[in-house]
């Protein structure tokens, strides 16, 4: 049994707190050189209690068998990590399961022959699940997430899943960008890609509604994304068939813009905003 450390409050003078087992301690100090936040070590086997941080001002970032964000404090949320491998979508979508998900039927995958293999730019990739959808089907996927924690987070599940058999030719139409989508629009020319997908962090709020561990810890990380509009006309100019969003249920049209056709669900929609038939 290795031994329980407990990281005392008065050690952290910073919000992201991250810790590094040894042989990850050079990826973890590459990412606080880029973006910032305090280094601890992991010595041996050691275990690290971060209940006696505050939850309200801190978070960690754990470079160790994997990459995983863990809220803090006492009953904090397990840890979120990105993990392509291993999932039961990825079995159903492989088998044939999947023109039925709706992010497929809004990128108009049904409208395509299969032979056909679609472009798409994932502007808000989030952990990447859209993505991995999509990628699982076929498309080709460009990923942009402009927050440097998440994007850690789907760089390491990405070679991971590079070295799986079981997904390895699925992360290969994946591909991550190292910024944001409205800084990386600018190197694409118009109408050069199928299709463009947007899944903005909607500021929603009611704290009661946040029920899943990674919204939780994602809202305290990011919050809403208060900018979202701005995502409209670079991906609007981009798109050579369609740009799609995905909105809760209630939300106001991205950039006040009125979709072409809607996709409604129980609890949220894709509008659809189209240039050209495939």
């Amino acid at each position: 049994m290795g031994s329980v450390v407990k990281i005392q409050p008065s050690r952290v003078k910073q919000a992201l707190l991250v810790l590094a087992t040894p042989h990850r301690e050079a990826q973890a100090k590459a990412y606080i050189e880029s973006h910032g936040g305090q280094l601890i070590g992991i010595k041996g086997d050691a275990e690290l209690d971060l209940s006696l941080l505050d939850a309200e001002k801190h978070q960690a970032l754990i470079f160790a068998d994997d990459v995983s964000l863990q809220a803090v404090g006492k009953k904090a949320p397990g840890p979120v990590v990105v993990s392509f491998e291993g999932n039961t979508m990825v079995h159903r979508l492989k088998h044939g399961g999947g023109k039925g998900e709706q992010v497929a039927k809004a990128v108009g995958l049904s409208k395509v022959a299969a032979d056909r293999v679609i472009s798409v730019i994932d502007a808000t990739a989030g952990l990447g699940r859209d993505s991995l959808i999509l990628a699982a089907l076929g498309c080709h996927v460009e990923m942009f997430e402009r927050n440097p924690v998440v994007r850690e987070l789907l760089l390491d599940g990405l070679d991971r899943a590079s070295m799986s058999v079981e997904v390895m030719a699925i992360a290969g139409r994946m591909q991550l960008h190292t910024e944001d989508f409205i800084s990386g629009s600018g190197a694409y020319e118009d109408n050069s890609v199928d299709v463009v997908y947007l899944d903005p962090m909607f500021p929603d709020r009611n704290k009661s509604a946040l029920v899943k561990k990674e919204m939780r810890v994602f809202k305290q990380l990011i919050g809403g994304d208060e900018d979202a509009d701005q995502l409209f006309d670079p991906a609007f100019r981009i798109a050579k068939h369609r740009v799609v969003v995905k909105r809760p249920k209630a939300a106001p049209f991205l950039a006040g813009k009125t979709p072409s056709v809607q996709i409604k669900g129980k609890s949220g929609r894709f509008d659809i905003y189209t240039k050209k038939a495939f």
